[in-house]
This record gives structure tokens, sequence and C-alpha cells, in this order.
């Protein structure tokens, strides 16, 4: 009938017009949903830009949760029936994603609707420490920890294929296209988010922000030089990066750790990190 407006209800792909919905629904918790809303404000929800869509579950037109489907399949604000309903959404359209994550409470349910369609998982890390800092370091920060400069790119790029192969457990210079990975070293070092300790030549320390917004950034990327660790770098190094990230970048520096990884939990922990959520992964 005409001039009877449409309601939306159940999923949705959302668009441009949705961009403000999309940012209230992550400012309920900005900091564990900031990576959602890192891409919203530098895609605009288009999926050009994207690589991908990002749906919407609406109730009476309320947009409620919502799931970002690119590379990485993301819960925002999902109940576990939510996380189902867009999980058996995206079992209809096949695996196109190299991990599930975000909030345990989320992604658990949404594996148990995808396994059967997905097969077996590469690796599952269930419960890892989701944790951020909001005021100043408890530590000294390592004055020799920096923004990494742009004329040492070639010097950072191979501690960060290193960094990759062992926590992720694939090598990130195969695949499609070829230079992918090192284009984004590139961007994150051109755009100041790349932190360093850089001795003779040799990088020490390194960490990277992977997305921020005017709420939070998350830093990954921690690495330690295996020569020298239980020096005590990544105190004072991620008390540097989490000092630089605060004045430069966002008021709260967050990040989420393996549950196995105990010193490094340990060492956020000194640095002044509590732990505020429980993320988990699924990695294909």
């Amino acid at each position: 009938m005409r001039g009877v407006r449409q309601t939306r209800s159940g999923i949705s792909v959302l668009g441009e017009q949705d961009l403000p919905a999309f940012e209230a629904l992550t400012q309920r918790d900005p900091v564990v949903n900031v990576f959602a809303a890192h891409r919203a404000r530098t895609t605009r929800l288009e999926p050009r830009w994207l690589g991908g869509q990002v749906w919407g579950m609406f109730d009476s037109g309320e947009l409620r949760s919502a799931c970002h489907v690119g590379a990485n399949l993301v819960p925002v604000e999902c109940s576990p029936e939510d996380a189902r309903a867009f999980a058996g959404r995206a079992a209809g359209h096949g695996r196109t994603v190299a991990t599930i994550v975000g909030p345990q409470d989320a992604v658990a349910p949404m594996w148990d609707v995808l396994q059967p369609a997905w097969g077996k998982a590469r690796e599952i890390r269930w419960a890892q420490a989701h944790m951020a800092l909001d005021g100043e370091p408890l530590v000294e920060p390592d004055p020799q920890v920096r923004v990494t400069p742009e004329d040492q790119l070639d010097v950072i790029y191979p501690a960060c294929v290193a960094m990759y192969r062992e926590e992720v457990g694939t090598d990130p210079e195969t695949g499609v296209p070829p230079g992918l990975y090192r284009t984004r070293v590139t961007q994150l070092v051109s755009r100041r988010w790349s932190f360093s300790r850089i001795e003779d030549g040799r990088v020490l320390f390194k960490a990277e922000v992977a997305s921020a917004s005017p709420y939070a950034a998350q830093v990954q990327g921690v690495w330690v030089n295996p020569e020298h660790r239980g020096e005590g770098l990544s105190v004072g190094g991620m008390a540097a990066v989490a000092q630089i990230v605060r004045r430069e970048i966002a008021p709260v520096c967050s990040l989420y750790v393996n549950h196995w990884n105990l010193p490094a939990r340990r060492a956020y922990e000194r640095v002044g990190f509590r732990r505020t959520a429980t993320f988990a992964t699924v990695m294909f």
C-alpha cells in the first residue's frame, strides 16, 4: 500500500543509512566493540570497502545486534539466540572467513551452528582474556619504545612476519594476493600505529594498533625477540605502547591474550591492564 512504511524485522544487510544506528550499537561496549566501530568508520558500511557485509538483527525497526562478515566473522552485541541466527545465515553462504572472533558467549553458539556446515577448525582458542587500561601505566615505560619510523619498515617487517607465524601458525607471505601482508604492515607504520624498540638494526620489541575509535584502541602483534625473552622487555614496552596510544590515538588501550600465555597476562597486569571480558577465536 502506498504511503505505508515497511518496518524491518529479522536479519537485514546494513548500508550507509544504518551507520548511526550501528555506531550507537557499538557504543554499548565501545572497548569490546572497537573492531566493529573501526570498520564502520573506515568503510561507512559500503560492501566494496568492507570486502563483505555487515548484517543487522532488527526488532520492530530497531537494530538490536549485528554481525561483521568479511575476512572475519565478528558478532556485535549478540545474544546467544541472535548469534545462532546469524550463524544460520552464514552457514547457508558457505565459509568465506578466516576467523570467527569476539565475545565467547556469542562465538560459542555461532560455532555450534557453523561447525556441521563448515567442518573442522584449524584451531580454537576458547578463553582469551580481553584486557583494558584507561589510565597511566603502573610501571615506568621503556623510553626506547617509540612510534616506528617509516624508514625502518624493512627492519620491522621481518619481526611482524615472525610474530604472525608464531602466533597464528601460518605464513602471512603465502596466499593471494601476494604482498598483502606487507601492505598491511606498511599502512600501520605510515599511520603511526606501529611501535617498536630497535637497536643496531634489530627489533627487540614491537606491537601495533589493529583498530581504533574515538573511545578505544586495540593492540595486537605484541612480540619480543626470542633472544631477549625473560628480560622484562614486554612490561616496559607495553607500558610505553599504552602511554603513546592513550596520548595520541584513544583514551582506552585494549588487547586480548590467549589463556595459556600466562607470562604475557602477568606482564599486562603489571602494566595495569585489567580483564574486562572473555573472547574466543575459531581459526580456519
